[in-house]
């Protein structure tokens, strides 16, 4: 009698760590979303009611000279949001800097840590979004590519053969 109370308290107490175990499975609801920092980007947050709010923004361009800056739209990913900046000068894209990118749990830190600045250096190789996914950030590279290829489209830039 006394073996089966405590198989069935070990087994209510298991039963209730695995129902109370929270998973990073789930979208990115966090209202912020951090910049990586790295691969010369800025270390800046972007949060609601900014001009990178999901949904609210095409994404902008300005023109300075010979240099025009676009920014992408904020890309919605199951991890959260996406969003770069490209600058163009001389017919060619010198700069992809990332506005947004998820950051709510430390897994998603670690990978857009690895992530952000290969997509970066394989965009600025290509000259173009048409690049390869990374390796376990899917997500963020498929964000990525989405918001480069219109801020690229928005200034219409060309890629030259």
């Amino acid at each position: 009698m006394r073996k089966i109370t405590l198989w069935l308290l070990a087994t209510i107490a298991v039963v209730v760590l695995l129902f109370s175990y929270k998973t990073s499975t789930g979208s990115d609801s966090s209202p912020l979303a951090e910049t990586v920092s790295g691969a010369n980007a800025p270390a800046t947050e972007t949060g609601l009611g900014s001009a990178t709010t999901p949904g609210t923004s095409r994404g902008t361009v300005a023109r300075s000279g010979s240099t025009t800056v676009a920014d992408g739209p904020v890309v919605q990913t199951k991890r959260g949001n996406v969003q770069v900046r490209a600058s163009i000068n001389g017919g060619r894209i010198t700069e992809i800097t990332p506005v947004t990118v998820p950051s709510t749990n430390s897994r998603s830190r670690d990978i857009n840590k690895h992530a952000v600045p290969q997509l970066r250096t394989e965009a600025l190789a290509a000259q173009s979004a048409q690049i390869d996914a990374v390796s376990g950030a899917t997500l963020t590279s498929d964000g990525y590519t989405k918001s480069l290829q219109a801020a690229l489209d928005d200034a219409h830039f060309k890629a030259k053969p």
